[in-house]
């Protein structure tokens, strides 16, 4: 343990490196100033803010759960294994692990990958449906984010959230209704732009109203929103956690509402992904904790990678713990993932 120590060290102080290079116009920062910040948050608060983020994934396996009841009978518990093993894959092998999480559940409850690719596709919808929801109420309701100095641009940003939602709703009833269809539409169209283009969209449209299909009625629609609403909420609190570890009053006070806005920062930035390093979701979170919120630059880069540590990465000691337990190779898992994907978009053969 201790030969790994070095290298340990060697890698955040890399990563760190990398993420002050990528903001060049910051060249007075102030390594000392950064060191004391970070040595000076409250434990406690993190130890918070991972508590609620674990908590939150105990909340994603009942989701899944609701989603399979029209399909199988199944414990919310036993499906918290594959989805922490999954997101410790996402966290470590960034894109490659996406598929482990269906994978893993299809494959323990006997089940074709298919519908639970279908499940994760919509669950997406939910994830941001839930969020939408939490953001525009704060842009809105918030007296807090009128005194912000974008607060326009916020309230612009909010109205195109809507509309976006909106229009993905349409979608949503469009695919619920007239999914095939739709699908030996988009084949019969698109194979003529590129061979193989027009199955690929007709998979991914029959899949999306599969995954549809796995909401057994209005009742369970309620749930699902209700569930994905709080999960969303949790993660907010998180991030507040987070925030509040720190002395410094513009992060200590930062409120509910304000941390939602930073939460969107960090999506966005989240498009630009790299294995166990991240990148995007970094630079755009410590880029508005900085110009948004008026946070120095040295408080903003520490806050920024622990947000990034704390609700993304703290699941790996648990997820590799139980991956070793039943004896899975992350690697591996993602191996077998892609190619049965690949294998459930293939073109039937006669």
């Amino acid at each position: 343990m201790q030969n790994k120590r070095p290298l340990i060290t060697g890698v955040v102080l890399a990563l760190l490196g990398i993420l002050i290079s990528q903001i060049r116009e910051w060249r007075d920062f102030d390594w000392p100033t950064f060191w004391v910040q970070t040595h000076q948050i409250r434990g406690i608060h993190i130890l918070h803010a991972i508590a609620l983020i674990y908590i939150h994934y105990g909340l994603r396996a009942l989701r899944w759960k609701i989603f399979l009841k029209p399909l199988k009978k199944t414990s919310w518990l036993g499906l918290v294994p594959p989805t922490v093993i999954g997101f410790t894959g996402l966290a470590l092998l960034g894109r490659p692990g996406e598929f482990i999480r269906p994978y893993l559940i299809a494959r323990r409850e006997g089940l074709p990958l298919s519908s639970q690719i279908a499940v994760w596709t919509v669950e997406r919808i939910f994830d941001l449906g839930a969020f939408t929801t939490l953001m525009v109420s704060a842009i809105f309701v918030s007296k807090g984010l009128r005194e912000l100095s974008f607060y326009s641009k916020f309230r612009e940003g909010g109205f195109v959230l809507m509309a976006g939602v909106a229009a993905l709703a349409l979608v949503l009833v469009i695919v619920a209704k007239n999914g095939n269809r739709l699908a030996d539409w988009a084949e019969t169209k698109l194979s003529r732009l590129r061979a193989g283009l027009g199955h690929k969209v007709a998979v991914k449209i029959r899949e999306f109203g599969l995954g549809l299909n796995t909401i057994d009625g209005p009742w369970a629609l309620v749930q699902l929103s209700g569930v994905s609403v709080a999960m969303w909420y949790l993660i907010a609190l998180a991030y507040r956690e987070v925030t509040h570890a720190y002395s410094i009053p513009e992060l200590h006070h930062l409120t509910t509402s304000k941390v939602l806005l930073l939460m969107g920062s960090s999506m966005v930035g989240s498009m630009v992904q790299l294995p166990a390093v991240g990148g995007g979701s970094q630079v755009a979170t410590i880029s508005a904790l900085s110009a948004i919120f008026n946070v120095p630059k040295e408080s903003a880069v520490s806050c920024g990678i622990l947000l990034w540590l704390v609700t993304f990465m703290s699941v790996t000691p648990l997820g590799l713990a139980l991956a070793h337990r039943a004896r899975l190779s992350l690697r591996q898992l993602s191996k077998e993932s892609a190619e049965a994907e690949k294998a459930s978009e293939a073109p039937a053969t006669i």
